[in-house]
């Protein structure tokens, strides 16, 4: 307690000189500024990730099966298959080709997908994402298109559209495509590349397109309970599988963006804790300087008799003060930020009319998730720096001399 009360005193004594005093108030800010940007930073990147897992993984498939040569026959039975693991929540099947879209003589390439509406929402959130109409409306004939591929092609719901798909049973190799005439039913806005990729037809167009039969597909697709596990659990599963397949999960297709993120935590982790040691060892320096102010007042501490660990125990905590004081304040400002970030960045961009998000990223907000044990890393990674930066200076005031010092003066 008298350590803590000395510690006190001399954070408030008026003797201190202008420079000392400089000094700590900088370390309080560094510190401070270091905190604040760490958890803005980090709640930023849980925020891709959560987005990444509960936006994009929701629509992209996270596991499927594509037949090379062979169709997959009936895909009934393949699904209830699947069903069966006990790591798969929902399996459906899926036609995937790539086709062009024309409107009016304008084209354009898109990513088509034949899906079974009834079931293909047990696998996909797509319909979330659907305007202009739902996933249950798509009947043979219909077609749901990604929201920039109807601006590109100025096409809106109700109009017939025309696909071209690749005529692979025509005796010729460069026969003329098959044509498929649809109506648009609605468009897909859910903002990145998936917009202007996506094409969604009823999976009896595209079987009648391929020459297929009711009860075959070219793929199968699943959602499962872990989507980090995705890769092993696709194995494990594909191998009740008897048809010849290729197995892929999200990983192969989207995992190099995951990576992107995990190498991005990292880099800020570690450059913002350079940031955070630099502004707590400024603490050597101030406290260097403070107690070579102090000295006086540690040898008249020392001839009434304190000992070498209160004095110890003083400058230590007052120390740790100076980046405590810095880390509270920072962790504030740092929660508040990360809350509002995202109204934030709306507020100035919508505003400006250039969102640096759109068309490049899975979303075009800036999304925000503060997860407090990233908090308490921060603050225990902190508290660590600051009591290894006090250790020093406490231990060059217990070596003061009291005749020395008080001779002296």
């Amino acid at each position: 307690m008298l350590s803590l009360y000395l510690s006190k005193r001399f954070r408030q004594s008026k003797q201190k000189t202008g420079f000392v005093s400089l000094l700590s108030k900088a370390s309080t800010l560094g510190v401070m500024l270091g905190v604040a940007v760490l958890i803005i930073a980090l709640s930023v990147i849980n925020g891709f990730e959560q987005q990444l897992e509960e936006r994009l993984l929701s629509v992209v498939p996270q596991v499927s099966y594509q037949a090379p040569y062979d169709p997959i026959d009936d895909w009934q039975a393949k699904v209830a298959l699947l069903n069966q693991h006990p790591r798969i929540v929902a399996a459906a099947p899926e036609i995937n080709l790539t086709a062009m879209v024309q409107f009016k003589g304008q084209l354009k390439a898109a990513q088509l997908k034949g899906v079974q509406p009834s079931i293909h929402t047990e696998v996909s959130s797509v319909s979330r994402y659907i305007q202009g109409g739902n996933l249950d409306e798509l009947v043979p004939g219909s077609l749901i298109l990604g929201n920039r591929i109807a601006e590109r092609l100025n096409v809106n719901v109700g109009d017939k559209v025309t696909l071209l798909v690749a005529n692979k049973h025509a005796e010729q190799p460069l026969a003329a495509p098959k044509r498929m005439s649809t109506t648009l039913i609605g468009v897909v806005k859910m903002g990145g590349p998936i917009d202007e990729s996506i094409a969604l037809v009823n999976l009896a167009d595209l079987q009648s397109a391929l020459g297929l039969k009711p009860s075959q597909t070219t793929g199968l697709r699943a959602k499962v309970q872990d989507v980090f596990d995705a890769h092993q659990i696709a194995m494990t599963a594909g191998s009740r599988l008897p048809d010849l397949v290729y197995v892929n999960s999200w990983f192969r297709t989207q995992g190099s963006l995951y990576q992107d993120i995990q190498m991005v935590r990292t880099i800020v982790f570690l450059v913002v804790f350079l940031i955070i040691a630099v502004a707590s060892f400024n603490i050597v320096s101030s406290m260097v300087m403070e107690v070579k102010e102090k000295q006086a007042n540690i040898a008249i501490l020392k001839t009434m008799g304190a000992k070498d660990r209160t004095i110890f125990a003083t400058f230590a905590m007052q120390g740790v003060g100076y980046a405590l004081i810095g880390a509270l304040f920072g962790t504030v400002i740092g929660v508040l930020l990360a809350i509002n970030l995202p109204d934030l960045f709306n507020a100035i961009f919508s505003q400006s009319g250039s969102n640096p998000l759109a068309g490049v990223y899975f979303v075009e907000f800036l999304p925000s998730k503060l997860v407090w044990s990233d908090i308490l890393i921060t603050l225990s990674v902190t508290f660590i720096l600051a009591v290894l930066a006090s250790v020093y200076p406490a231990w060059q005031a217990t070596k003061t001399e009291p005749a020395s010092v008080l001779g002296n003066s």
